[in-house]
């Protein structure tokens, strides 16, 4: 069973919001949470980042510490479903999503006092391991750490993903693909908030326009310097490239098939 896009985002927006309207509660109600939001809306201030108003400033924050939350357990579903981590650690289809329910159980085992937050934000740190996703899950910009959902909202977060099918009994958000198309990751984090799309222009660039700059750039360039050019000290090394839109990451997969292919 494949991603089903469209559903994933409707379904995935409607939690954003939930998740918005809990952090906006703790914002209120933790002391602790509502004094490093104005800390920091104070460093921003200062450094003039922003000249929203606390209240514009703060909604936007944790907005994005919402959709962070979200794309932070799509990212661990991918890989579990996809098999590209062995232990599943928030669902799964069959006995996948019964070790994931045990591993949450022994989670609590051994730290009775955790919230359903702990434990995820455990997922994410045992997932951080990975050099791949290490930058995804830094403790020090992604806003999860700083900005934690209640109990009760990461345990209807939980819930969310292991939501089954009445009729068939199968996962209601499956990430399972053979392709391991990555394309809609991106395409989540643009379109999961408008507003948040607004403010930090996020438009990911369409395939077919990502092809025909690679093809008038990339490919000039291996013709005219072969895939190890001499660098200059006079030794031949790998071709490298930056990302030209400082994005997703998916001008760099594009490259590396096209470099692949040669």
């Amino acid at each position: 069973m494949s991603v089903d896009h469209a559903t994933l985002l409707t379904d995935l927006k409607r939690r954003v919001k939930l998740l918005e309207d809990d952090l906006r509660e703790r914002a209120d109600e933790v002391p602790e949470m509502g004094e490093h939001l104005k800390a920091e809306y104070g460093h921003a201030r200062e450094a003039e980042r922003t000249a929203e108003t606390f209240t514009a400033w703060r909604e936007a924050t944790l907005t994005q510490a919402a959709v962070a939350w979200v794309l932070g357990c799509v990212f661990v579903r991918f890989l579990e479903d996809n098999e590209l981590i062995e232990e599943p650690l928030i669902a799964g289809a069959g006995t996948r999503g019964e070790r994931a329910a045990h591993r949450r159980e022994e989670h609590f085992r051994f730290e009775p006092n955790d919230s359903d937050n702990d434990y995820l934000r455990a997922v994410f740190r045992t997932v951080a391991v990975l050099p791949g996703m290490a930058k995804l899950y830094d403790e020090t910009h992604n806003p999860l750490f700083t900005y934690g959902i209640s109990g009760d909202a990461a345990k209807a977060l939980l819930a969310f993903w292991r939501d089954v099918e009445e009729a068939s009994g199968a996962l209601i958000h499956d990430f399972a693909d053979p392709e391991w198309n990555t394309r809609f990751l991106g395409d989540l984090y643009q379109d999961l908030s408008e507003s948040a799309r607004k403010r930090y222009a996020l438009l990911q660039t369409p395939e077919f326009v990502e092809e025909f700059i690679l093809e008038r750039t990339l490919v000039p360039a291996i013709e005219e310097f072969g895939l190890e050019p001499v660098n200059e000290k006079g030794e031949r090394e790998p071709i490298r490239l930056i990302d030209p839109t400082c994005g997703s990451g998916h001008f760099l997969l594009g490259a590396f098939e096209l470099l692949l292919a040669r």
